[in-house]
């Protein structure tokens, strides 16, 4: 590619460019307004694991993922009050459109024997309530000795009871949600209400997303024009790096909306990532045609433009491949899109620098409205002649003493390292006090947790052979310290066999089973259990540790007894979010490596092809790599686990802060061959390149740490650890970078001595 003529030609078409980026940005812009939230990581569950597609299926077809479920909590929920209020949450909830079904204490159903036979109820008569003490003691006998209600329905200290219900499959579930949490909310209840479950969760998490964008976003967008103002002092330098920034956003989201992807929480960065890295290119660009103004050169867009187009194509390149390196071992789809369109819009940053901007500073005049840029001059002399002169005269004076305090850090963080945990749990996304995190706490401590374990058997559920291993599975599993109770239709076959005949078993018999069975048909619980054709039943239980051993050792534990027990007629599957949360935590791992080993890799190659110089990729990579293992060494030290947010950390911020390293050693090839002096090289290097990096990570950290205001905590660790690695690649660059090039150039230095 001639630089040279490439400059010529985009100042030359400068109209035609402006034009199409606006009515592309116009068309774009529009689409937008189509972008949905989706905050539900079952959805985002890769097709090509079992575990997530069994889970996926089982929800599909007994509603598991399409349920929610209401916290009534009190000092006793045994009062004929606190049974009015459940009554009132069970009708209300159940008038709203797009609910299948509510199960509650007050209209679950309930099997018991009399003195003339037996019958199928309510638990809870609701026209006729239990208002003495002795009937409210013995509906608290009769639940306490339900082992399918006990701790399922009503927490065994009798504090709390929860309001189960399903969505139908074609609801939408924020638009349900919400109507339920204003239903509820009108009824003034006076007793503490919590939800849980999929669908409020999915809607309280796209509410968070939103509200996140909308505080945070202009506070960044701020923030940032401040810090551009106070370095380059003038409009244009505000403008034109957040303009990038913005028509970067706006043509990334309006392709993603295009295409048909959804927000979600983790894509909801996107914004903040581009609004922070956009401007970056367009510094580099303004820096540099600032100095060849200040130069007294008369084309200094055209002749910035051919020095600063191959370090910026460089530098989003290397970004690009940070981002898209989540494609390989990303175990959640929200991850990947995450890469892809943050790559994207990484893309389109840099074409706006090298294209547009250039276009808009011709078009619309440089000398009348641009030479404000000649009053950066002054707050530059002073970063130069207070920070980057000191710096670069101690760096040739002990490059080896700078090599080491690096090395020292290296080795004292690759120690924190070890020290780091991992988090896929869903209660450490929200602070401490978040009603949906005591929600969380509320259902472990009381309910037997959140995370659902799905049993399921494929074979004739009208079956002896088959019922009575569904009951033996249910047994097995509760003697896990982890599995409170467990429900299915076999338990209910067994208490109604027991209402009917007083033998509490499975009959022998599939008639008996279809007698007993044609009694429960029609029911809305059975359609938690069973599918229509009676070819599958599950088993629903609740797994309670957050623990991932104890995760493993259930896993372990269930498919000993799997093994053991499947046959050919009654064929047992398990899955769950257990399950899922082992393979995600895995994946933590492996797709933590596989996308930083990758994308250094690549980086490494395609700066060296660039550079023509296999040492000058290898060298660009070294302060980036130490600010990783620091940043690690910190997660590790300061008890940040590694969860599906943080895990993206690494791999941003090597596409971001090699940035910094590329423009230095670019900067100290081009010196090197014009001056042969490793001296002049560096200081032209750090001098001119080391401003926009100093302004570039102001403004980028500034971004990220905005984060620290999200309302979800693995946001808030996101924010500071990027920031934290874009001052440790910079410091990287400004200091690793140079003393490597000084020691290992030291012979072709003029007159130096270290």
């Amino acid at each position: 590619m001639n630089i040279e003529s490439t400059s010529r030609k985009i100042l030359a078409f400068r109209w035609i460019i402006i034009v199409i980026v606006a009515i592309v940005t116009i068309f774009l812009g529009f689409q937008i307004g189509n972008l949905k939230i989706n905050a539900d990581i079952i959805s985002s569950l890769p097709d090509d694991d079992a575990d997530a597609v069994m889970l996926k299926d089982i929800s599909r077809k007994f509603g598991g993922n399409n349920m929610g479920i209401i916290i009534l909590e009190t000092n006793d929920i045994y009062q004929k009050e606190v049974l009015e209020s459940i009554i009132s949450i069970t009708d209300t909830i159940g008038t709203i459109q797009g609910i299948n079904s509510v199960t509650s204490l007050t209209n679950i159903i309930n099997i018991k024997r009399g003195e003339f036979g037996f019958e199928i109820g309510k638990l809870v008569d609701e026209y006729e309530l239990p208002s003495t003490q002795e009937e409210l003691d013995q509906l608290r006998l009769n639940v306490l000795a339900n082992d399918m209600y006990k701790g399922s329905i009503v927490s065994e200290d009798g504090t709390s009871t929860i309001i189960i219900f399903t969505l139908d499959s074609e609801a939408d579930v924020n638009t349900v949600a919400n109507n339920i949490i204003d239903a509820t909310t009108s009824l003034n209840i006076p007793e503490n209400i919590y939800y849980i479950g999929s669908p409020m969760l999915v809607t309280y998490i796209s509410e968070l997303m939103k509200s996140d964008l909308v505080r945070l976003l202009p506070i960044a967008f701020l923030l940032i024009a401040i810090i551009l103002f106070l370095s380059f002092r003038s409009v244009v330098g505000v403008v034109y790096p957040l303009l990038t920034a913005v028509l970067a956003i706006i043509w990334s989201l309006g392709i993603m909306a295009l295409l048909g992807y959804s927000m979600s929480m983790i894509s909801n960065n996107i914004p903040i990532i581009l609004l922070a890295v956009g401007t970056a290119y367009t510094i580099h660009v303004l820096n540099r045609v600032n100095q060849m103004r200040i130069s007294g050169n008369t084309n200094p867009v055209e002749l910035a433009l051919q020095y600063i187009m191959v370090p910026v194509i460089l530098a989003a390149v290397t970004t690009v491949i940070g981002f898209l390196s989540f494609i390989f071992g990303a175990y959640l789809d929200m991850i990947v899109s995450f890469g892809i369109f943050t790559a994207l819009g990484t893309f389109f940053a840099c074409l706006f620098s090298i294209f547009l901007i250039p276009s808009l500073l011709e078009v619309f005049g440089y000398h009348k409205r641009v030479s404000k840029l000649e009053e950066t001059h002054l707050p530059v002399s002073k970063l130069s002649s207070r920070i980057l002169i000191p710096l670069i005269n101690i760096l040739f004076k002990h490059p080896v003493s700078v090599l080491m305090v690096w090395i020292v850090l290296i080795l004292v963080s690759i120690g924190g390292i070890l020290l780091i945990e991992r988090s896929v749990d869903i209660q450490d996304y929200f602070k401490k006090g978040n009603p949906t995190r005591e929600a969380e706490r509320i259902m472990i401590e009381k309910f037997g947790g959140t995370k659902p374990v799905f049993v399921r058997f494929t074979g004739d559920m009208q079956n002896p052979d088959v019922l009575k291993t569904m009951l033996k599975t249910g047994f097995y599993m509760e003697q896990s310290p982890d599995i409170y109770n467990t429900q299915s239709v076999a338990n209910l076959i067994l208490q109604l066999n027991e209402a009917v005949s007083g033998e509490k078993q499975i009959p022998d018999e599939q008639d008996k089973i279809e007698q007993l069975w044609f009694l429960l048909d029609g029911n809305e619980v059975m359609q938690r259990f069973v599918s229509e054709d009676l070819a599958e039943g599950i088993i629903i239980s609740k797994f309670k540790s957050p623990d991932n051993e104890s995760k493993k050792e259930f896993v372990r534990y269930m498919q000993k007894f799997i093994l053991d027990n499947s046959t050919e007629d009654c064929i047992i599957e398990i899955t769950g979010m257990p399950f899922v949360d082992i393979t995600m935590d895995r994946s933590l791992i492996n797709s933590q490596f596989g996308s930083i080993i990758i994308a250094l890799i690549f980086v490494i190659i395609f700066v060296g092809i660039v550079l023509r110089s296999f040492y000058s990729g290898l060298y660009s990579s070294i302060p980036i790599i130490a600010s990783i293992i620091i940043l690690f060494g910190v997660m590790g030290i300061t008890g940040i686990p590694l969860n599906i947010a943080t895990v993206l950390v690494a791999s941003v911020a090597l596409g971001i802060g090699i940035d910094y390293s590329i423009h230095i050693i670019s900067h100290f090839n081009h010196g090197m061959r014009q001056s042969g002096d490793v001296r002049s090289a560096i200081q032209d290097a750090i001098t001119i390149s080391g401003k926009a990096i100093i302004i570039n990570v102001i403004s980028v950290s500034t971004g990220f740490l905005i984060l620290v205001f999200s309302d979800m905590v693995p946001l808030q660790y996101f924010g500071v650890l990027i920031a934290l690695s874009m001052v440790g690649s910079s410091l990287g660059a400004l200091t690793l970078l140079p003393a490597i090039l000084i020691i290992v150039n030291r012979k072709k230095r003029k007159n130096i001595s270290i």
